[in-house]
């Protein structure tokens, strides 16, 4: 990497951690910090910026793969992604300090509530060593594919996730 490179990078690293120490937290943090369920995330060089950082496009691939991952221990099986019945129809990331290549980093997951026809999940990017690199907020809706419309959620189908985080 080019000196200029180098130079341009510390001065992003050190505003970025300039911003991150000014935010609230609390506003930003989970309802609650416990997670069952955790997926390591492979770094690809591909993945990667000219500054050596993950690029935030992969970061929402990273939330993706651990929601998947999520949602087929919870059924016990390999999806039929076809037959699902809810629809993602809103994200919200937030970026608190960079990931880069030769980090240990997993996606962990959970389910924070359930509507009528809504679910509420909360993810996390973390280090081997505890430290949060961003949180995912994603709320799913109930769908029918034969209407093209909103759907209630089964109880059935929410029962799974229920039970799945209840156990100890």
């Amino acid at each position: 990497m080019s000196q200029g490179l180098l130079r341009q990078k510390e001065r992003i690293d050190v505003s970025l951690h300039k911003i991150i120490r000014t935010m609230d937290i609390e506003q930003i943090k989970p309802e609650n910090d416990t997670y069952k369920h955790r997926l390591q995330v492979q770094i690809r060089f591909s993945d990667l910026d000219a500054l050596n950082h993950v690029n935030n496009s992969f970061q929402a691939q990273y939330y993706d793969l651990g929601r998947i991952n999520y949602f087929e221990q919870v059924m016990g099986e390999q999806l039929d992604w076809t037959k699902v019945v809810v629809v993602i129809v809103n994200t919200e990331n937030n970026f608190f300090s960079p990931i880069v290549q030769g980090e240990k980093v997993f996606v962990e997951t959970k389910l924070v509530r359930f509507g009528n026809r809504s679910m509420y999940m909360h993810q996390r990017l973390i280090t081997d060593r505890g430290i949060v690199k961003g949180t995912c907020r994603t709320i799913l809706a109930g769908f029918d594919k034969r209407t093209n419309s909103s759907a209630p959620i089964s109880q059935d189908f929410k029962d799974r996730f229920l039970s799945y985080e209840a156990e100890e």
